[in-house]
């Protein structure tokens, strides 16, 4: 009961900040009268097939589990004991991917950590088991399921440095919680470490399913219909910058504007990693007078192909537009403070990949990345301008820096399919 006091506390301070998310035009806070209630609406387990609720927060982490709930059904199936999966996360854009991947019926806001919104939660939901993604652990979620015999894995685990200090402050609660997961199946043997010295009682080390969880097929429907919709041409070399928070699109624009009269078939993808950023980044192109054209109104627009920039403002469709890059900048990597995005995603496609130094949140991937030569750190806007200019100059050494990507994303495969055994081997 303490804890929800002191929840309801910080919700009460947070309120003037929530409405100024929703009335400010930013991105708004997913469902938070919803999540406070725990009044979600989820249909009854399919034909009393065992239920397994997935939980992740980004879209990063959603479309992880969504391909662990494919992987599930897989071969829960062929074992001739199919099982039933809903996905729950805690923002706007996790939840809307996880509506596209699941169902309207089958996605719901993740409930706050009240023990009633739980409950509620629970009451409907009726698991048979819960899989947290990566570093989502609660102290009344994690009570409240094992309080009803709810089984708690934690899938693609990572704790970081920072995390690990910080949760060793409160060594105790950690602890408690921690007891409560049954198993904590950990990305490397780094991240197994640090939860086991934090009291995990059973973890192992089956590698990073993200390295399963991305496309690599440039010639994929899904790839294939973007292409066609923005008027991508077979010359054509697409710079593409993804997931970017300021001033990396800017940085990446100026890129663009210092190499396109030498290089007239490049192009400029921006994909933003908040969408309702669009405005921003939209003023910003016309403030330096480009040509370009926004993703949402390609089907009602006919494609003009002198603008050689495209700002793609919809969520859920970064994993295909990689598929049209030659050349890559993953974002959130440059400000030292958000810890960089998914960079296996171009990787997997054969693009030659670079991101900024602070990648904290790829860690392992990263440090594979660079010991196999297939990807280039830069470190400020004018490394990125040299090495988007040496990929135009030198296409058969960034094709070569590709193809070493794609080798090595393909070699790391097979840790979803390790994860879906362990977990339903966890079922009651």
């Amino acid at each position: 009961m303490l804890l929800n006091v002191l929840y309801l506390v910080a919700a009460c301070l947070a309120l003037p900040w929530v409405a100024w998310r929703s009335l400010s035009g930013g991105r708004p806070v997913a469902a938070p009268w919803t999540r406070f209630t725990g009044r979600i609406v989820a249909p009854p387990p399919a034909g009393g097939r065992p239920r397994i609720w997935l939980h992740g927060v980004s879209v990063g982490e959603v479309q992880l589990l969504a391909s662990l709930a494919a992987e599930l059904r897989s071969q829960s199936e062929a074992a001739g004991t199919p099982v039933d999966c809903v996905i729950s996360s805690s923002t706007t854009t996790g939840l809307e991917v996880a509506t596209k991947r699941f169902g309207a019926g089958r996605a719901f806001p993740c409930p706050l950590d009240f023990t009633w919104a739980i409950d509620r939660v629970l009451d409907r939901v009726v698991p048979d088991l819960l899989v947290l993604g990566e570093l989502e652990l609660w102290p009344n979620l994690l009570a409240r399921a094992a309080r009803r015999g709810v089984p708690v894995v934690v899938a693609n685990a990572r704790m970081s440095e920072r995390s690990a200090t910080g949760y060793a402050r409160i060594r105790p609660l950690v602890r408690r919680m921690l007891a409560r997961v049954g198993l904590v199946i950990a990305r490397s043997r780094a991240d197994a470490d640090r939860f086991a010295a934090l009291g995990a009682r059973d973890v192992v080390v089956t590698g990073s399913m993200k390295f399963d969880g991305v496309e690599g097929d440039r010639t994929g429907p899904d790839v294939d219909r973007l292409r066609a919709l923005a008027g991508i041409a077979a010359d054509d070399v697409v710079f593409l910058a993804g997931s970017t928070q300021e001033p990396e699109e800017r940085l990446a624009v100026e890129a663009f504007l210092a190499l396109r009269e030498a290089h007239p078939r490049l192009r400029l993808v921006i994909v933003p990693r908040h969408v309702e950023r669009a405005a921003e980044i939209a003023a910003m192109l016309d403030a330096v007078g480009l040509r370009w054209q926004r993703r949402s109104r390609l089907e009602a627009d006919v494609t003009e192909p002198a603008a050689r920039v495209l700002l793609v403002d919809a969520t859920g469709e970064l994993a295909w537009w990689w598929g049209t890059a030659r050349i890559a900048f993953v974002g959130g990597s440059l400000d030292g403070v958000r810890g960089g995005q998914n960079m296996l995603e171009p990787a997997a496609y054969g693009a030659a990949v670079s991101f900024g130094p602070f990648t904290r949140n790829f860690r392992d991937e990263v440090a594979r990345l660079l010991a196999a030569d297939a990807a280039v750190v830069v470190r400020d806007g004018a490394e990125l301008t040299a090495f988007v200019r040496r990929c135009l100059d030198e296409p058969a050494w960034a094709e070569a820096l590709g193809a070493r990507a794609a080798a090595l994303v393909a070699s790391q495969r097979g840790a979803t399919a390790a994860t879906a055994r362990l977990v339903l081997e966890r079922l009651p």
